[in-house]
């Protein structure tokens, strides 16, 4: 599996696409596509029909598509700049993801 710097909850800020220059929580990432759901971003149409047994109403529905990892910027908490990703070893042996712009931990 290729090794992925974006996770769940994550802000990340989108660099190219339709959502240029915007940013958002993901939502669920994707390992084995390399794809992420970033909330309130990559818009598309889901045509659904009316099942009145689940309570679903028929039309076409907005719903949040995938955007590929390459596409997306962690945004630092610290500094609130978007950052490239480094890991560094904690004193206690944890192994956390680390901004590199400023050396402060992105993991609690």
């Amino acid at each position: 599996m290729p090794k992925v710097s974006i996770r769940k909850n994550d802000q990340v800020y989108v660099l190219s696409g339709k959502d240029r220059d915007k940013t958002g929580k993901v939502l669920r990432v994707f390992r084995e596509k390399g794809r992420a759901i970033v909330e309130g971003l990559n818009f598309i149409q889901k045509h659904t029909r009316a099942n009145p047994q689940k309570n679903i109403k028929g039309g076409i529905l907005p719903k949040e598509a995938s955007i590929h990892l390459s596409n997306l910027m962690v945004v630092c908490k610290r500094c609130n700049k978007r950052a490239r990703i480094g890991y560094s070893l904690m004193q206690d042996g944890r192994k956390v993801r680390v901004c590199k712009n400023c050396d402060e931990p992105l993991d609690e």
